[in-house]
């Protein structure tokens, strides 16, 4: 395919060789990239999350829901329009080098691969603390199987990651509903655990928006039907539908989700639970059902890994192609027509650092680097002309705006963390580039 631009390409422009680059194939429909998304969020934070949120906001972890959600949304409906007119692997890394330059895709795409590796290791850590009772080291070595066994599996081929989205989804929300409404009618909770504070009583104005940055951590699943757009038929109108359809659907089962666990328990015993579901209904009188929750907790975080490894893995594809990480990661496996080679790369990388990482000490961290990505997504997304646009640009800013902001409440040591690694990152591109030879 000749290039769109005349004269001589960049040097972090692909080469993409006589038959061009090797591409995805097709195969996925709105149900499965429904599937996928909510693979991504349902047990991205349900299990983990509301603790911390708890500890930030006490009951206005509710508000600081809700302000999640609308960033959330905001996120949603740029990346489903930038998808729609840009249907490749990549997610915000291409849409930021066709809309705003190559620096500003580079700083999205980094972003998003060093936040949703350490998402990867906080649900194969979630999956293993749910399933492993044993000792740590027995917690670390079935979490590192996790990854190994998702990762050969979404090697041979990403119709095989949708029906094992599937799966693992309906399973988790069926655990989730007989929870919800086993507290309901446990007769162990009621509205008194949802007023033990006022809701800005604890924490303030920025106890909500931190429990509203860490609350994010479990919405941003979305991305992977983005990322996974060179794999969609039909990308103009299926990512459009997909993605905010898995997203208001996630809203609900958080909102119902937090509702009860807050009325089992009472943001005191929730902002130090290390299982809160376990404890919400062993509280609410139905303890007979825990071993349900940790079965359904354990299938929640492997749907979520299972969707995150095939997001980070493209992206990673897409940063390969056009020369920001090495050359090598953008194979694409001539029979099963996924990024094989990124897909080890991010196996190895996530079961690194599930080996050395703590649960809690990543959430933040992930949230901080996702932040950033739809950051500039939403910046693309306000450049983009009127014949793409299918949102109003004041939805951009309000997303960009509340992303720093959300970013900037996080815990102090994940935003240094974080804006570390991503130093790191801008650092090694242009030394790179320095030494590169131009055409």
């Amino acid at each position: 395919m000749a290039p769109r631009v005349p004269g001589p390409q960049p040097p972090d422009t692909p080469a993409p060789g006589p038959d061009g680059p090797a591409r995805l194939a097709r195969r996925l429909g709105t149900g499965d990239a429904v599937f996928i998304g909510l693979g991504s969020m349902i047990g991205a934070g349900v299990f983990t999350v509301f603790g911390p949120a708890a500890r930030a906001a006490g009951t206005g972890l509710l508000l600081g829901l809700a302000v999640a959600a609308v960033i959330a949304y905001c996120n949603a409906v740029a990346s489903a329009q930038l998808a729609a007119a840009h249907p490749a692997s990549g997610g915000a890394y291409i849409y930021g080098r066709e809309r705003l330059g190559h620096w500003w895709g580079f700083t999205a795409g980094w972003g998003f691969v060093i936040g949703k590796t350490a998402s990867c290791a906080a649900m194969a850590l979630t999956f293993a603390a749910y399933a492993v009772p044993g000792p740590w080291w027995a917690r670390r070595l079935a979490a590192i199987a996790a990854v190994t066994g998702l990762a050969a599996l979404n090697y041979r081929g990403v119709t095989r990651t949708a029906l094992a989205a599937r799966v693992l989804v309906i399973a988790s929300l069926t655990v989730l509903a007989a929870v919800v409404l086993a507290i309901a009618a446990g007769g162990g909770a009621g509205a008194p655990g949802l007023h033990g504070r006022a809701v800005l009583g604890h924490g303030g104005a920025y106890g909500v928006l931190q429990a509203a940055g860490l609350l994010f951590f479990a919405f941003a699943g979305f991305a992977r039907i983005a990322t996974l757009g060179e794999e969609v038929r039909d990308p103009r109108r299926t990512i459009p539908r997909a993605i905010p359809l898995a997203l208001l659907m996630t809203v609900a089962v958080y909102a119902a989700v937090g509702v009860a666990v807050l009325a089992a328990l009472g943001p005191d015993r929730l902002a130090t639970a290390a299982a809160p579901l376990s404890t919400a209904v062993q509280a609410a009188g139905v303890g007979a059902l825990a071993p349900a929750v940790r079965a359904g907790a354990a299938l929640a975080a492997l749907g979520a890994l299972l969707a995150l490894l095939a997001g980070i893995g493209r992206t990673v594809l897409a940063m390969a192609r056009h020369r920001d990480l090495p050359g090598p990661l953008a194979a694409v496996h001539p029979r099963h027509r996924v990024p094989h080679h990124a897909e080890i790369a991010v196996a190895v990388a996530v079961s690194a650092l599930v080996a050395v990482a703590d649960l809690r000490s990543v959430i933040g961290f992930s949230s901080c680097g996702v932040l950033i990505y739809y950051t500039i997504a939403n910046a693309a997304a306000f450049t983009q002309p009127a014949a793409d646009r299918r949102w109003p640009r004041p939805l951009n800013v309000f997303g960009a705006v509340g992303c720093l902001t959300l970013a900037a409440t996080l815990p102090w040591h994940s935003v240094l963390a974080a804006a570390g690694v991503l130093a790191v990152g801008l650092t090694g591109r242009a030394l790179v580039l320095a030494r590169r030879p131009r055409d």
